[in-house]
């Protein structure tokens, strides 16, 4: 996963202590398969918690994603019992519904910048406010759909927010 988003986000979770696995969905990259629509996707989330659980017993574990795989981790970590807290970057919201984080109830960050063609901040934040506010919406002013040139930012909030944030919070509550 080359993405630079996902490579800052896997930093920012280092940074803090808490694993990172970063992959591609099948039939991107070398990655076998095609393309599904998002339910193969779900499913190769579901397959690299399974995974990651099986030889990390108890490990807490956070599901995030960029773009499409914000839509597709989001979605299969909402279901997920074993996921302590979850991580959207550039929500293509004018593309996916994302009303299922209504019913979640562990905290979500999604990051969004206010130029991001497919959901600016503008309009991602009544979107998350009438969600919940287990979700903490971190706008980006200036940045567009893959945060060129605030990366630096992307990295800053993801870490703040499992250092001393919610996400910090349910990872550590999860291993008392």
């Amino acid at each position: 996963m080359q993405t630079k988003a996902v490579f800052r986000a896997a930093q920012s979770l280092a940074d803090v202590k808490i694993a990172a696995l970063r992959f591609n969905f099948r039939g991107v990259g070398t990655s076998t398969g095609g393309y599904d629509m998002g339910v193969g996707e779900k499913q190769d989330v579901l397959a690299a918690l399974d995974w990651l659980e099986e030889r990390h017993p108890g490990l807490p574990l956070v599901v995030g994603g960029f773009s499409f795989g914000s839509m597709v981790g989001l979605s299969a970590a909402a279901e997920d019992p074993r996921v302590v807290a979850m991580f959207g970057l550039s929500l293509p919201v004018r593309m996916y519904d994302y009303a299922f984080l209504a019913d979640v109830e562990k905290p979500v960050l999604v990051v969004q910048g206010d130029e991001d063609d497919l959901g600016s901040g503008a309009e991602v934040e009544p979107i998350v406010a009438e969600l919940g506010s287990h979700i903490t919406l971190a706008r980006i002013e200036g940045s567009d759909h893959f945060f060129d040139g605030h990366m630096d930012e992307v990295k800053a909030l993801v870490s703040a927010y499992f250092r001393d944030g919610p996400g910090g919070q349910a990872v550590e509550g999860s291993t008392e």
